[in-house]
């Protein structure tokens, strides 16, 4: 499989690139500096563009069979300039898939996103969802809408807080609207979402994962 990785120049969309190599795929690495990803593969095509770009999106995404967006912001103050920062992006992903004819799309949301506000212990909810993270979560939201109205076979991962511990291959991974453990490193939640390019388990729904 070819799978391309939005966002992938660190964090979980760097671990997302080494977990689809190690499992025998092709992966390109899109980020606006591919470079700071220290790997080296013959299965590995860097490509430097803007997740914000549609013209440079498209480009990237011809040719391939799934896309795993992982892009984020650095600092809470690029929310204030760009508020629709992950909906505007992924939306440039969902055009440049139907123009390709790719079909499988991962997304990297986050707990509390959406519906999942309901399962947020109350002080999450109301200080960091609704309070310091409210433009980043409510921008989430709408890029949850997007994706489950694309069309397209898609994954929407709700990890808890990230962690740069190793990958422990033990989490929860669950589509209903429960609590899963507050923690889980980015190195699982990079398996969960490789996984979900090569599964048919979790296509359609937004997925829990804590651990």
């Amino acid at each position: 499989m070819k799978i391309i990785v939005i966002g992938a120049s660190q964090g979980t969309g760097a671990l997302c690139v080494k977990a689809a190599l190690a499992k025998g795929h092709s992966a390109t690495a899109f980020a606006r500096s591919p470079g700071k990803l220290e790997l080296t593969h013959p299965q590995l095509t860097k490509v430097a563009g803007d997740f914000h770009d549609a013209k440079s999106v498209n480009e990237a995404v011809k040719g391939h069979d799934a896309v795993i967006i992982c892009a984020s912001a650095t600092s809470l103050s690029a929310f204030k300039t760009k508020p629709d920062y992950f909906s505007s992006g992924t939306r440039h992903c969902i055009d440049a898939m139907k123009a390709h004819g790719a079909k499988r799309l991962i997304v990297l949301s986050a707990a509390g996103a959406g519906d999942s506000i309901k399962t947020a212990p109350w002080f999450l909810k109301t200080f960091v969802i609704g309070g310091i993270l409210k433009i980043p979560f409510t921008d989430h939201g709408v890029q949850e809408r997007l994706t489950e109205e694309s069309g397209l076979e898609y994954v929407i991962a709700r990890p808890t807080r990230l962690t740069n511990g190793p990958a422990r291959g033990k989490y929860k991974k669950t589509a209903q609207l429960e609590s899963v453990p507050g923690a889980i490193s980015r190195a699982d939640v990079a398996d969960f979402m490789v996984e979900a390019c090569e599964s048919s388990t979790f296509l359609g729904k937004a997925v829990q994962l804590g651990g």
